[in-house]
């Protein structure tokens, strides 16, 4: 396995993430890093996202979503690390 291993994550953020291009922004460097899985919008104003790739691109793409996009303000951040099951094909943006 070694640097390779391949995890999922499971995230959820919470503050002002709704209507500001969180989750574009979180589309945009999942698919930059290589990553599958899905981000979409929570009913109680969180964001939920599943990102799942190499362990190493998982760390990177948590540091991103950790400062979030300019316009959103990023309160906290949970992250549950999961057994990895590459039932995705692309990293899609849910509604």
């Amino acid at each position: 396995m070694g640097h390779m291993e391949m995890i999922r994550v499971l995230v959820r953020i919470y503050g002002v993430v709704q209507g500001v291009g969180f989750r574009a922004f979180a589309q945009y460097h999942a698919r930059r890093l290589g990553l599958k899985g899905y981000v979409k919008n929570l009913s109680d104003g969180s964001v939920e996202i599943v990102a799942e790739g190499p362990r190493v691109k998982i760390e990177q793409y948590l540091d991103i979503i950790r400062r979030g996009p300019p316009s959103a303000i990023v309160e906290r951040v949970e992250v549950y690390y999961k057994d990895y099951k590459g039932e995705y094909e692309d990293f899609y943006l849910f509604w």
